[in-house]
C-alpha cells in the first residue's frame, strides 16, 4: 500500500523517486496523483517527505485536485533557460530539472525513475542530468520495483474500485452472451437478419460500446478467439472470423476505468449451441483444476506454489505442462495467475518471475486462470476470475459469474407469411 512507500524506499536503498509523464494511462503517475487530466508533469517524493507535483500552467486546476503540494512549471521560465542554453532544448531541460530538484531539497542521493514516456528523449535527458548532478545516482529498477511492491496490496478504496470494475465486466459479458444467442443460425453459422455471418469484429465493437456506456475502456484490447485461435492463449481472434457452433471461444476481457484507472481480468470459454465430446472433456479438466486450486488457497502462501500445483494436476490428467517442458505450446503453457491493479499484470507473480515475496497476503488482488490449449486440434479452454484476500483471511471473487461452456442458441424465428387477400 502507499502508506508503506517510505519503508519500501529504505528497503530498496532509494532516497527519492521521480515519476514523470501524464496522469492517465501511466500507472506510476496515476498511483501517486489519483489520475486526472494531466497531460504531463513530474512528481518527486523524497523518503520521509511529502511528494511535490510539478505541473504545466494550463493544468493548474487539475493538479490542485490531487490534493498534493504543487508547483507550476511556468515559474521556471523555459524561454529564459533556452536563451541561456543557446537554444539547446536538452541543456535547457536539464537546467530546469536541476532547479526543480534544488527547490524540492534533493540534490544528492539515489533517485529512482518511474513513468511512461518516449524512451529516446527521456534517456538523453536523464543521462545528461546525471552528468550535470554528480551527487545524484539515477536508478532504473528492473524487477523488484518499489512502486510494484507498494501496489501489490490495495486499500479499501482501491478494492472498491476494482469491485466496481468486476461488476461492469460481468455485466458486459452477460450482454455479450445475450447478443450472440439472440441471433439465428444457418448451416451452423451465427447469422444476422440479412443472412450474413456475425463476425468476431462485430462482437468486439459491441463490447467496446457496452464498456464505454459504463465508464470503462479496454486499452489493451479484448481476446475473443474461436477455433484454432482459442488454442493460442494470447491470440486476440481474427475480426473477420464468423461465429460457428460447436467451436470453443476463449473470451478474455480485461477492461479498466476510463482514463487508465484500475483493471479487472476475467475469462470464460464458450461453445455455441453444443460442445463436442473433445471440447467438453477439456473443459471439465480445466474446471476441475480451477476448483481444486481455489479450494486450496491459503493466506501467506507464495504464488509459485500454486503454479507448481497446477502443473502437477494437469500432468496427472495426461496433459503436457511447462513444468516438464518449458517450451511446450500445447497443454498448459502459462502461469496460473498474476496481480491486478493499475497494471493488468502486476505483483504478486505466480510464474517463473515469482519470488519469495510474492505471497497471498491481505489486500492482494490476483487472478486464477488455468487453461489448456491444443491449436493443432482447434481447441482452447481458459477459466479466470479475479480474487482478493480480505483482512479476515477469506478469499473472495470480486464478481462471481456462471461457468457455463455451452450457450444455447435460440430456435430460428419463423418467417412471417404475407396475408392473402
Amino acid at each position: 500500500m502507499k502508506k508503506h512507500l517510505d519503508s519500501l524506499l529504505e528497503t530498496h536503498h532509494l532516497d527519492a523517486i521521480l515519476v514523470t509523464g501524464p496522469a492517465q494511462h501511466n500507472p506510476a503517475m496515476y498511483y501517486m496523483t489519483g489520475g486526472g487530466h494531466l497531460t504531463g508533469g513530474d512528481l518527486i517524493k523524497k523518503r520521509g517527505s511529502d511528494p511535490l507535483l510539478f505541473h504545466y500552467p494550463m493544468e493548474r486546476d487539475e493538479a490542485s485536485k490531487t490534493g498534493l503540494r504543487t508547483k507550476n512549471l511556468a515559474e521556471y521560465k523555459m524561454h529564459e533557460l533556452l536563451k541561456e542554453a543557446g537554444g539547446d532544448m536538452l541543456k535547457a531541460s536539464v537546467a530546469r530539472y536541476q532547479r526543480m530538484l534544488t527547490d524540492y531539497g534533493f540534490t544528492k542521493g539515489r533517485l529512482g525513475l518511474y513513468g511512461q514516456v518516449e524512451i529516446g528523449p527521456t534517456f538523453a535527458l536523464f543521462n545528461a542530468l546525471q552528468a550535470a548532478m554528480p551527487g545524484l545516482e539515477i536508478v532504473g529498477e528492473i524487477t523488484d520495483s518499489v512502486l510494484l511492491e507498494a501496489m501489490a496490496t490495495k486499500d479499501s478504496a482501491e478494492l472498491e474500485r476494482i469491485r466496481r470494475m468486476g461488476k461492469v465486466t460481468t455485466q458486459v459479458v452477460a450482454e455479450t452472451a445475450s447478443f450472440i444467442t439472440h441471433h439465428n443460425v444457418k448451416d451452423e453459422v451465427v447469422v444476422k437478419r440479412d443472412g450474413s455471418p456475425l463476425t468476431i469484429g462485430e462482437v468486439k465493437a459491441r463490447i467496446n460500446l457496452w464498456l464505454a456506456e459504463r465508464g470503462a475502456e479496454n486499452p489493451e484490447g479484448t481476446i475473443f478467439a474461436i477455433g484454432r485461435d482459442a488454442g493460442v492463449p494470447h491470440s486476440a481472434g481474427a475480426n473477420s472470423d464468423a461465429l460457428r457452433l460447436g467451436q470453443t471461444i476463449v473470451y478474455d476481457i480485461f477492461p479498466c476505468e476510463a482514463g487508465g484507472g484500475y483493471f479487472y481480468d476475467f475469462t470464460r470459454t464458450w461453445s455455441l449451441g453444443y460442445a463436442t465430446d473433445e471440447a467438453l472433456a477439456l473443459y471439465e479438466n480445466v474446471l476441475s483444476v480451477y476448483n481444486q486450486v481455489t479450494g486450496e488457497l491459503k493466506p501467506g502462501m507464495p504464488g509459485k506454489h500454486y503454479q507448481q500445483r497446477t502443473c502437477e494436476l494437469f500432468e496427472a490428467q495426461g496433459h503436457p505442462t511447462i513444468k516438464t517442458d518449458p517450451q511446450t505450446q500445447s497443454g498448459y503453457v502459462h502461469s496460473l495467475g498474476h496481480g491486478v491493479g493499475l497494471h493488468i499484470h502486476e505483483r504478486p507473480w505466480f510464474g517463473a518471475n515469482a519470488s519469495s515475496t510474492d505471497v497471498l497476503e491481505p489486500g492482494v488482488v490476483f487472478t486464477i486462470e488455468p487453461g489448456l490449449y491444443y491449436p493443432e486440434r482447434g481447441l482452447g479452454v481458459r477459466l479466470e476470475d479475479t480474487y482478493t484476500l480480505t483482512a479476515e483471511g477469506k478469499f473472495e471473487v470480486f464478481a462471481p459469474y456462471p461457468m457455463q461452456l455451452v450457450l444455447p442458441m435460440r430456435p430460428p424465428r419463423p418467417r412471417r407469411q404475407m396475408a392473402r387477400s
